[in-house]
């Protein structure tokens, strides 16, 4: 990484860094190492895991108070996982910097969600080393807290349907799904949509809301109860 580059960078994660070998670090993956013992950035993926599970932990228990141990777990579960550190990723543009390998710079190691949620991890670990757990909490809030929980709690307080479908899918290498607009009713200001959730050729099922999303989730609910009692899909 150059230094105008690290400049940039430091610039969109709001924190400049005393040690800018820890930013190298952070950002470089098992296969851009040159040998053995060259460093890439699992021990700070490790290390900034723990930080996250802390500071969400901490940030749900102070917000919710009402919220039961067996709530709050699950809320954790939702605000942490993959897709919601990808997309903290994302937002910070961290694949423009990631240090890979040939064989990962090929494959589209850059947009790889795996890829990207551990580089995330590994950032905030390598800022609570340089800086401390307020820096590192204060980055994790802007940077993933607030923007997960901008739309209010419903996307933590009930479950993403739609992940847990394709993650079932995936599990079974049975591919992707696909969410078609079926029908829209009603007026401009009250509408109510129908989405279908096609799987290879298949209307898995139906369902219906007041916005786009909500049908989708609706709908992938009750493909996941098909397909979980189908005997050929188990």
């Amino acid at each position: 990484m150059t230094d105008e580059e690290r400049e940039e960078l430091e610039a969109i994660l709001g924190h400049r860094f005393q040690h800018p070998e820890r930013l190298d670090r952070a950002l470089t993956h098992r296969s851009h190492r040159q040998n053995a013992d060259a460093l890439d950035n699992e021990r700070l993926e490790f290390l900034g895991d723990r930080v996250l599970g802390l500071v969400a932990s901490e940030h749900l228990f102070s917000l919710f108070p009402h919220w039961e141990a067996g709530k709050l777990s699950k809320g954790l579960a939702r605000l942490v996982s993959a897709p919601s550190i990808h997309a903290a990723a994302q937002r910070l543009h961290l694949g423009r910097y990631l240090r890979l390998g040939p064989g990962e710079e090929k494959t589209g190691g850059r947009e790889k969600k795996r890829l990207l949620a551990d580089a995330y991890e590994a950032v905030l670990g390598a800022i609570y080393l340089d800086a401390g757990l307020p820096v590192a909490e204060a980055f994790l809030r802007r940077s993933l807290l607030d923007p997960a929980l901008a739309g209010g709690v419903e996307g933590i307080e009930h479950p993403d349907h739609k992940s847990a479908l394709q993650e079932w899918l995936q599990q079974r290498g049975r591919g992707t799904v696909d969410y078609r607009v079926r029908k829209e009713s009603g007026p401009e200001h009250q509408k109510t949509f129908e989405v279908e959730v096609w799987h290879q050729g298949r209307q898995l099922a139906c369902s219906e809301g007041r916005t786009k999303k909500e049908a989708e989730q609706s709908a992938a609910r009750l493909a996941l109860e098909t397909l979980s009692q189908s005997p050929e899909m188990a």
